[in-house]
């Protein structure tokens, strides 16, 4: 008997904060119907909205049904590639979302736990990454914005209605040249660097069943 497809849902979102472009959604979408195995990844765009960004997906994992969710969003003055360790659960946000939206000190599920831990092989993503000359670290915060919200909203799911072999997380990816150019000193990435640690993150999730035990603390 053939063994059954495995569908991945990877999600980028749309440009927020007067940028023209969004690094995530940009690298998502590259990789709409690419297959590796037995998995096909399909990519969805998230709106860089509270409330709506969780719907959204909440919607495209109902249609989909996938094995593997991993989302993906900006981090400007980010240097690496950072598959994120922890959501918490708490809005507090910089600046306005795409509604202008800008809840502060706002539980993203009341009543919810504090925090959830990805269920992604982090480490050994970040080894993976490393050795395919990726700059690349674990983060231990999301920050308090959309995309910690949307990390968040993804893993109460996972953990509120438990489906076998499920697994979540988010990465953060840096600016793209283009952008950095209007922040001096910013560092940045290429797309096509971006669009190959993505496959390699996903390629390493499929695979890691069990993270590594290797140092990824952080001092500060």
């Amino acid at each position: 008997m053939a063994a059954k497809p495995i569908d991945v849902l990877l999600t980028g979102f749309d440009p927020f904060e007067q940028e023209a472009i969004n690094p995530s959604w940009e690298a998502v979408r590259a990789l709409d119907g690419w297959k590796l195995g037995r998995a096909t990844v399909h990519a969805r765009q998230m709106p860089c909205v509270f409330g709506e960004a969780i719907d959204v997906l909440s919607s495209a994992m109902n249609e989909l049904q996938p094995q593997l969710v991993l989302c993906i969003g900006q981090a400007g003055g980010r240097a690496e590639v950072t598959p994120e360790r922890v959501a918490i659960n708490i809005d507090d946000a910089r600046v306005a979302d795409n509604k202008g939206r800008e809840p502060v000190d706002m539980p993203v599920v009341p009543g919810a736990p504090a925090a959830y831990f990805s269920t992604l092989p982090i480490k050994a993503m970040v080894r993976e990454l490393r050795a395919a000359g990726v700059p690349a670290s674990v983060s231990n915060s999301a920050g308090t914005f959309v995309c910690n919200h949307i990390f968040y909203g993804l893993m109460h799911r996972i953990a509120t209605h438990p489906v076998p072999g499920l697994r979540g997380g988010f990465i953060h990816i840096p600016y793209l040249p283009e952008q950095a150019a209007r922040f001096p000193g910013a560092p940045s990435m290429s797309l096509e660097t971006m669009i190959a640690a993505l496959r390699i993150a996903v390629g390493t999730a499929l695979a890691v069943k069990h993270d590594i035990v290797e140092t990824g603390g952080q001092l500060h």
